[in-house]
């Protein structure tokens, strides 16, 4: 397997703060690698770097023959990027199905806003609805697809922003947090989606994530980082015992 994603002397300064200094990993194609540390280590840094919310002050970050820092946010999606967010992102007022659209319009040719003002239909509409309702159905939610997203379970909301990053057909799917706030059932059987996700789709993952028996139960590679800094990497199994992960999570033994 090839370098997917890499990320090189990655330095992220914030006015005199520096939050990544030097950082380097990279994701293989076909992986599901986590980005894990102690709270301020620099994962949502990274990851805002990667989906070029942030700029960097030095380093490099390419996917595939791309570099990315040449990039806009917006350009990510039409690449083959696709993220979901910790907090989640969904358009209030708007069916599940509609938001499950706007992750597909977003490669598409057809505007959003054009569809839903009744324009003419073109083949790309039909294809794009077609397709959110496969998504939909490939999530076990189907039947809610014509109800707002407003008071539907978290549980169930976390699939919706899964089905709209998926519709797009990515190479790359960025998780911030992907199991946050759910209950230890859904946990288990997030783990099982996002294996199943990789392996049907043919997709590499790339996830931040706080929940270690999560991260150690489906992920390939481990990347860690503390106060901004690479730490250890490896697979789960060589960073289960890892002194220097535990130190970081827990302190230096006194």
């Amino acid at each position: 397997m090839s370098d997917l994603l890499r990320i090189e002397g990655l330095v992220v300064q914030f006015g005199g703060v520096t939050a990544l200094d030097g950082v380097s990993f990279s994701v293989r194609e076909g992986q599901i690698c986590a980005l894990i540390g102690p709270n301020g280590a620099g994962k949502t840094t990274a990851f805002n770097a990667i989906s070029r919310l942030v700029r960097p002050a030095d380093g490099q970050i390419r996917f595939a023959e791309h570099d990315l820092l040449g990039l806009e946010a917006a350009d990510l999606s039409g690449l083959g990027i696709a993220r979901t967010f910790q907090n989640l992102a969904l358009w209030p007022g708007m069916t599940v199905l509609e938001n499950v659209m706007v992750g597909r319009y977003a490669r598409g040719r057809v505007g959003f806003a054009a569809s839903l003002l009744g324009r003419p239909a073109r083949v790309e509409d039909r294809e794009v609805r077609a397709r959110a309702y496969a998504m939909l159905d490939y999530f076990g939610i189907a039947d809610v697809a014509h109800r707002d997203c407003e008071g539907l379970p978290f549980g169930t909301l976390k699939r919706v922003e899964l089905a709209r990053a998926l519709v797009a057909q990515p190479r790359l799917l960025l998780l911030d947090e992907p199991a946050g706030g759910l209950a230890h059932g859904d946990v288990r059987e997030l783990g099982e989606t996002l294996m199943k996700l990789r392996d049907d789709h043919d997709m590499t993952l790339l996830l931040v994530e706080h929940h270690m028996q999560f991260v150690m139960g489906i992920s390939d590679y481990v990347v860690a980082l503390d106060l901004g800094r690479n730490l250890v990497a490896g697979n789960p199994a060589e960073l289960r015992d890892s002194p220097e992960l535990v130190e970081a999570y827990l302190g230096a033994p006194v």
